[in-house]
């Protein structure tokens, strides 16, 4: 974790710093007037390379293929657009919304591109794609942190909710990452593993612990799930209260959240589809409020502009109405 940090401060800029002053201050001057003050850059930001995948997971939306939206792959030209403009304000970049980042055949690219920005870089997977080729290119890429979704310690309870994973198969790309990071002396990529926390691998959240601690990973992540109609599906709910978003209560499940007319995600941070729109958080899957198109706009006219503005302005006033806020964590663990 230490050199992770030390990774990560070497990212630091005076303007980047800045940016996340103004960020922090238009946020709470925000929530004193009642009214969305923005004057800066988004701190962070989430890019899709693809919304392609090649698992099923049955409470991802691309897994169970009812996202409306296109599906495609975004092209080199857009991602330069996007990255020239933002790059000098961002502390940090994630490639992943939906889909499988390691998918797209510009990955390691599209790292490179930013890493020469001297942006913090972060990629989440499935992990289906570490053969030695990408883990050497993600190495020599300069990739300072990746996630790697591993949601059971044995092939059944791991494919339980994988559909059409492949527990070995994962295992042995972590290991490969592992290994070569090793054998090329290279502090970088910051390697863990993420464990959704559901009611069929409950009993596992130690053995996880233990598998990424013989992996020689550099941590391991104890995730909540997101389960969509949650009131119909308490059969999938932990009952690990600290890693469930929800109560279950006799026959009744809530999710924990008061929904408060706030939301600091989206005073600093944005995400944007694989064909260029800006959508507010990662709980608009398909796109729903976009903000803007940044193939034939800015990122700063998004962002600040009129949609955007509007959302922000809903937030502060009547964010209960929001769909996408229903299952929403923000402000759930603090």
């Amino acid at each position: 974790m230490i050199t992770d940090w030390l990774n990560f401060i070497k990212t630091l800029t005076a303007k980047r710093l800045w940016n996340a002053v103004r960020v922090f201050l238009n946020y709470w001057i925000s929530l004193v007037i009642r009214k969305p003050v923005i004057n800066h850059y988004p701190y962070s930001l989430s890019l899709e390379p693809t919304n392609l995948c090649n698992l099923n997971c049955p409470e991802c939306p691309t897994g169970m293929n009812v996202l409306t939206r296109q599906q495609g792959y975004m092209r080199f030209d857009l991602f330069e657009k996007i990255l020239e403009e933002t790059s000098p304000f961002l502390l940090w970049l994630m490639l992943y919304f939906q889909g499988e980042s390691f998918l797209h055949p510009d990955l390691h690219l599209m790292i490179e591109y930013a890493k020469k920005r001297s942006v913090y870089v972060h990629v989440s997977t499935n992990g289906h794609f570490l053969d030695q080729k990408k883990c050497r290119q993600i190495i020599s890429s300069g990739l300072d942190r990746i996630t790697i979704s591993l949601d059971g310690t044995d092939r059944k309870t791991y494919s339980a909710y994988r559909l059409n994973g492949d527990f070995d198969k994962v295992v042995e790309g972590i290991k490969t990452l592992v290994e070569m990071k090793k054998d090329v002396n290279s502090k970088k990529p910051f390697i863990e593993i993420q464990f959704l926390v559901m009611k069929h691998n409950e009993h596992q959240t130690g053995e996880i612990k233990k598998l990424g601690k013989d992996l020689g990973v550099d941590r391991v992540v104890l995730k909540s799930a997101q389960i969509y109609n949650y009131a119909e599906k308490k059969e999938k709910i932990t009952d690990h209260k600290k890693y469930s978003r929800y109560i279950k209560r006799h026959n009744e499940v809530k999710i924990k959240n008061r929904l408060k007319n706030r939301c600091f995600r989206i005073w600093s941070s944005a995400v944007v589809t694989w064909n260029g729109f800006m959508v507010p958080c990662c709980f608009d899957k398909d796109a729903q409020y976009a903000a803007g198109d940044l193939k034939q706009s800015s990122v700063k006219d998004s962002w600040q502009g009129n949609n955007f503005m509007k959302f922000r302005e809903q937030i502060l006033h009547d964010r209960n109405q929001i769909s996408i806020c229903n299952n929403c964590t923000e402000g759930l663990f603090k």
